[in-house]
């Protein structure tokens, strides 16, 4: 008889270990709490041994077809350009790929064997209750099941996690930073469909991401820790008012009222997710619930699927759970702990907290050799 698992969450980590464990035998159920996929966000990067998974999921060829080939520039308050890169050419990114979020959740759910894989949309995991060999599971609506398995991949503020290894707080480190993303389809920036805009000041960004039929901005902005509940949905709007409200310098009125009449904002504090250990009883985590690093570091899709088929492969090799779920802890975390450690470079470069260091970013990216 399969053994059945259960994996929250239906992004890249989720999706990831869904074709896998598939793979391998293993009945598979997702749940996720979005009525559909979420397919908006800004471009990500696919790097390094996440290629090369890619690849054995048959995928690659489709990535990079998808590829997201810009020139970005960096513009001051009068909407000059100070620098303009592409950061598919820059050394530290050759080989890497660059891919709308949605290309890739698609092409990734496309994979999948949908017919042999159970995708609940629409609900989550109220509580979770683990015996020696199963673990009893309460979904939102009232039902419950059992499963051999339940394995976390929904997110930062992961429930499974909370329900299995105790409050967020734990385990969150806070970077001292806020963002928002919406769509700004209204907001023209006079450049080719191909061109992401990017403007700064000392403590805060703003971008805009030009592509297909549409556009895509992103605020942030660093400050100390807010009173703010991330299940309230319109403290957001009044938090980018007090931050931005009063600022006309560039476009960043018109991106603040696209954000503030936007259908779907997406707020959230820059933060990383530190854990001693990923697995408790038949639980594991995988994703950003386990150990995000921050989109400062640009390795976060990738840790996804580096750890959903590390995790998988491990199930697959080891008769004994236990031991696959010890391997994926020790192999993997060294990995993790090396990609957490660069977001202190990135917030650097992102978000100068001096007129100094912002100058000297304009002058790294102006140089032909960043």
């Amino acid at each position: 008889m399969k053994k059945q698992v259960l994996i929250s969450g239906a992004s890249f980590a989720g999706l990831t270990l869904a074709y896998w464990l598939n793979k391998f035998g293993y009945g598979v159920t997702v749940v996720e709490l979005g009525k559909d996929l979420r397919t908006n966000g800004s471009p990500i990067d696919v790097r390094g041994e996440a290629l090369n998974i890619a690849k054995d999921m048959g995928i690659l060829d489709q990535i990079k077809a998808n590829e997201f080939v810009h020139t970005d520039e960096v513009v001051n308050a009068q909407d000059q350009t100070i620098a303009t890169f592409a950061i598919n050419t820059l050394p530290q990114y050759l080989g890497d790929i660059e891919i709308h979020r949605g290309d890739l959740l698609k092409i990734i759910y496309e994979a999948i064997a949908k017919d042999e894989i159970e995708l609940i949309f629409g609900t989550s995991i109220s509580s979770l209750t683990q015996q020696e060999d199963r673990v009893e599971v309460t979904f939102e609506k009232g039902q419950t099941k059992s499963y051999d398995f339940v394995f976390g991949a929904d997110g930062t503020h992961s429930s499974v996690r909370k329900l299995a290894f105790g409050p967020e707080d734990q385990f969150k480190k806070f970077l001292g930073v806020y963002f928002a993303f919406a769509k700004a389809d209204q907001v023209q920036t006079g450049r080719p469909k191909s061109t992401g805009i990017v403007y700064r000041e000392v403590g805060k960004q703003a971008v805009v991401y030009q592509f297909k039929n549409g556009a895509n901005a992103i605020l942030l902005f660093r400050s100390p820790k807010l009173a703010w509940n991330y299940r309230d949905h319109q403290q957001p709007k009044q938090i980018l008012r007090e931050h931005f409200g009063t600022n006309t310098n560039w476009k960043l009125p018109e991106i603040l009222e696209s954000m503030l009449s936007a259908d779907e904002l997406y707020f959230d504090e820059a933060c990383q997710i530190h854990m001693p250990d990923w697995t408790i009883g038949r639980v594991a985590l995988l994703g950003d619930a386990a150990y995000a690093p921050s989109f400062f570091t640009g390795m976060g899709t990738s840790l996804a699927i580096q750890g959903a088929t590390l995790l998988a492969k491990q199930l697959h090799a080891n008769e004994d759970y236990q031991i696959a779920f010890s391997e994926y802890n020790q192999r993997f975390k060294p990995f993790v702990e090396q990609v957490q450690a660069r977001v202190s470079f990135g917030l650097k470069v992102q978000l100068p907290e001096t007129e100094e260091a912002l100058q000297a970013s304009y002058k790294a990216l102006s140089s032909p050799n960043p």
